[in-house]
């Protein structure tokens, strides 16, 4: 394991130079290295692992720190330590964790070292925070809400779908906020948009990109005009087959996740096959407690949850397939969310499972 944690570290650590500004952290530069174990999935996902790191790389550039990732064996709780475990031997005193697949983890590792600074995100580690992790939660419901409001509006009448990835808290969270989203524009627009249980599907898998495809295949034959992919690099196969349908002249869409996925729709005609994204801010979530870190204000033992009120969660501000309009009013609702006039509950009753 230590060759291939050697071969690892040399494949991706980045050297970004020793900032200006580093001087000024009360932690030396050269006394703190961030790291980052991913989840089930690729640091290239497009989605949740890639915007944790890119969170954690932008921290290290502007500070002029050592940093590296491992992508663990597999997705046990062993596995998962093992690859923490191997990045605090090699001098990573800061180490992001994106994922629910992290808790048990986290709470092995969080007992086993006093100068290990932790995050784990979606999720806490079993029993509690220790005092020097911090859990991050989002409220996934508000940001797919907010998606389908967007969807409605903008699309007006037929029919949605949604692809998730494994069913767990986070993810099912995207698809009830979407649901309560396409229900609120139908009651309060008169939009006509239905959704039928078997277009709302959990893959099990955040990494299998032609599972992703085939499941959307099904449902676009089936009649769905647009699908809300939150299943990472497997949501990027729905997403694919969304760009193949549109360049062959069908009128479907695809609803990123986690981040602006715009890009990722992208056909090769200067238009993307991204209708809207159900966004949490968690590349912004990983930068402030790496950079919390770096100037010793980092403060362990608390759970943080992020949501519409802190504006952690939303919809992209530029939208190029959505009307002016629907932005507008889709940013009214937003403001609702903001000062509690309207509230998105976050599980399941009266929903689609």
């Amino acid at each position: 394991m230590k060759k291939t944690l050697a071969v690892l570290l040399m494949l991706v650590v980045c050297f970004a130079g020793f900032a200006q500004g580093a001087k000024e952290a009360t932690v030396t530069t050269d006394a703190l290295k961030l790291g980052m174990v991913t989840d089930s999935g690729t640091i290239d996902d497009r989605s949740f692992n890639q915007g944790t790191w890119e969170g954690i790389k932008r921290a290290a550039d502007e500070k002029g720190l050592e940093c590296t990732y491992l992508r663990p064996v597999g997705t046990t709780t062993a596995d998962y330590v093992t690859a923490i475990t191997d990045l605090y031997d090699a001098g990573y005193r800061f180490i992001g964790c994106p994922g629910y697949l992290f808790a048990d983890a986290v709470a092995e590792v969080q007992g086993m070292f006093d100068d290990l600074m932790l995050v784990i995100l979606d999720s806490e580690p079993t029993g509690g925070s220790g005092p020097n992790t911090v859990s991050i939660y989002f409220n996934e419901h508000e940001s797919g809400f907010l998606a389908g409001v967007a969807t409605a509006l903008q699309l007006k009448e037929g029919a949605v779908g949604f692809v998730g990835g494994i069913e767990i808290p986070s993810v099912q969270k995207f698809s009830w906020g979407f649901q309560q989203g396409i229900a609120y524009a139908n009651a309060t627009y008169g939009t006509n948009m239905t959704m039928a249980a078997n277009n709302f599907v959990y893959s099990g898998s955040f990494a299998d990109l032609a599972l992703g495809q085939q499941l959307a295949t099904t449902m676009y034959n089936n009649g769905v005009k647009a699908i809300f992919a939150a299943a990472g690099g497997t949501g990027v196969g729905v997403i694919n087959e969304a760009k193949a349908r549109r360049l062959a002249g069908e009128d479907v869409w695809a609803i990123g996740v986690d981040v602006d996925q715009y890009l990722v729709g992208d056909m090769g005609n200067g238009e993307s096959a991204i209708l809207t994204s159900a966004m949490k801010n968690v590349d912004v979530a990983a930068y402030n407690e790496a950079i919390a870190a770096v100037n010793g204000t980092f403060e362990g033992g608390k759970v943080i949850t992020l949501g519409a009120h802190d504006g952690a969660v939303g919809i992209p501000a530029d939208n190029p397939n959505l009307d002016d309009s629907v932005e507008a009013e889709v940013a009214k609702v937003a403001e609702l969310l903001k000062n509690g006039s309207l509230t998105v509950n976050s599980t399941a009753d009266g929903l689609i499972p």
